[in-house]
């Protein structure tokens, strides 16, 4: 995700005693708009949505609850998600809500060949680059885990194929030979030697080397 360039504007609504003003959630609610399409997320803003349909219930949009809810599954494993959740007790029922709850407990879950295999077309609609930014979030994992990969696991994982499985792995520096992909070496898939020390205080060393001596 891009990172966030709050305009003055947004950050003066989300702090203090504007964050309770049901005259905003307009402007919120467009400035989330942008974020769906310019790849930006800003949790902050979109938790301050949440609070206002809290507080004020006939304010309230399923649409926007979803495009909410859909941008905080591409943060993941940030707690995003639940976060949004906490928010709407009060909408729990939607069908859209529990849809989007199995999404995230498969990303969770590392189930992401059934994850590809869901409807995700709800989504993208109102998420352009939902696919895409959901990709990123695995391929961090990914270079977190491994340092190679059987090609055809990976493009499972990735939900593609052919010519598209190739460029994604090129755009990530992903070197294909055959049927292994090899991530580069990073500091989370790093091999590390584990050293155990014992640390054993002099008073217990004295007591072994006493014992040795009676027998």
């Amino acid at each position: 995700m891009a990172p966030v360039q709050r305009p003055d504007n947004i950050a003066t609504m989300i702090n203090g005693v504007e964050l309770y003003n049901p005259d905003n959630v307009s402007i919120l609610e467009e400035y989330l708009s942008k974020q769906c399409e310019s790849g930006e997320y800003d949790l902050e803003a979109n938790l301050a949505i949440l609070k206002l349909y809290q507080f004020n219930p006939t304010l309230a949009k399923e649409p926007i609850i979803v495009k909410i809810l859909v941008k905080a599954l591409t943060a993941i494993p940030a707690p995003d998600f639940n976060l949004c959740l906490y928010l709407l007790a009060e909408h729990s029922d939607l069908k859209s809500i529990e849809k989007l709850t199995d999404l995230q407990r498969l990303l969770e879950q590392a189930r992401y060949a059934k994850f590809w295999q869901s409807d995700l077309k709800p989504w993208t609609a109102v998420v352009p680059n939902f696919e895409t930014e959901i990709r990123l979030v695995i391929a961090r994992v990914m270079a977190m885990s491994y340092q190679t990969i059987a090609a055809d696991s990976l493009s499972a994982t990735l939900g593609l194929s052919g010519d598209a499985f190739d460029t994604f792995c090129q755009n990530q520096q992903w070197q294909k030979s055959g049927n292994l992909v090899q991530i580069p070496i990073n500091k989370d898939n790093e091999a590390k030697a584990v050293v155990i020390r014992e640390n054993i205080k002099f008073e217990q060393l004295t007591k072994v080397i006493g014992y040795s001596n009676e027998m």
